[in-house]
């Protein structure tokens, strides 16, 4: 993924959400959007668009298109503890992407953005193997979002979307060099205000 277009939105919107909101239109259409609004996945460009409830509605079957857009779903799942320590990140706050040619990236917060590690493919499909539920990680469109900072466990199977608003979180939180005493109750309250969806 990269920062330009809907994700530097995102990111955007999270630190300012009412001037973000005012400006804020579908990628497709350029019609005005609502706070709440789906995204898609752009294979061609490999990043989030925000879309309109009909723009969306149009690439909700898989191959619409020719998979040129996939909707990134809405599911929530929280997993008990899931020991990630096989894929070899050693970072606590962290997101996992699989990709569709079987590759898989660890993306982690940072103050300049979302920092990118390849993972061992193989690595994560001993994973997979352990926990049932990441073999139904939708490629591009979900990760496994983790948070094991200062003791907590948190491990969620979500869509890209709410992975890049943590990063937002974390790049508008951050001060000095150590992130300051205000951005780690900051991601323990974003990830305490996840909610299971189907």
């Amino acid at each position: 993924m990269t920062t330009d277009g809907a994700l530097a939105r995102l990111i955007r919107s999270s630190a300012d959400r009412t001037a973000a909101a005012a400006e804020e239109v579908c990628d497709l259409c350029a019609a005005p959007l609502a706070d709440e609004h789906a995204h898609l996945h752009d294979a061609g460009q490999d990043e989030v668009r925000c879309a309109c409830r009909p723009c969306s509605v149009l690439f909700a079957e898989a191959g619409a298109g020719d998979g040129q857009y996939r909707l990134v779903p809405r599911r929530r799942i929280r997993l008990p503890h899931v020991d990630t320590a096989v894929l070899g990140v050693p970072v606590g706050l962290v997101f996992f992407v699989p990709r569709a040619d079987g590759t898989v990236t660890a993306q982690g917060p940072s103050p300049a953005g979302a920092m990118r590690w390849e993972v061992d493919a193989a690595a994560w499909r001993e994973l997979a193997g352990t926990v049932p539920e990441l073999a139904t990680v939708e490629p591009e469109v979900e990760a496994l979002l983790v948070n094991t900072v200062h003791g907590l466990d948190h491990h969620w199977i979500v869509p890209v979307d709410d992975c890049y608003r943590m990063v937002a979180v974390v790049r508008r939180e951050w001060r000095g060099l150590s992130g300051g005493g205000r951005i780690w109750p900051v991601v323990e309250q974003f990830f305490e205000d996840l909610t299971e969806r189907p």
